[in-house]
């Protein structure tokens, strides 16, 4: 395994999911959370899209979609909403 910041993210995910997952040991938890500190905690997960900005419109696009999207609570359309008449 190569140490390259997406090589550390990846693993510090891996370690993430199996704190979460309901279906493993307290041992391999254990592990896991050791590792992640290790891996230098929250700051382990890497995004190349740290300096990138967000395309309005795209943003404005997919807080629409929410206020029609049958699965998004009534809450989740509420602050798709508010997001959305922020942006005006």
């Amino acid at each position: 395994m190569q140490n390259t910041p997406e090589d550390i993210s990846n693993a510090a995910s891996g370690h993430k999911a199996n704190l979460s997952n309901p279906n493993t040991s307290e041992a391999s938890k254990a592990h896991s959370k050791e590792m992640l500190e290790k891996l230098g905690g929250e700051d382990a997960f890497y995004s190349d899209q740290e300096n990138v900005s967000k395309n309005p419109n795209e943003v404005a696009g997919g807080l629409k979609a929410a206020l029609h999207n049958d699965n998004t609570t009534e809450e989740g359309k509420k602050e798709a909403q508010e997001k959305l008449d922020a942006m005006k």
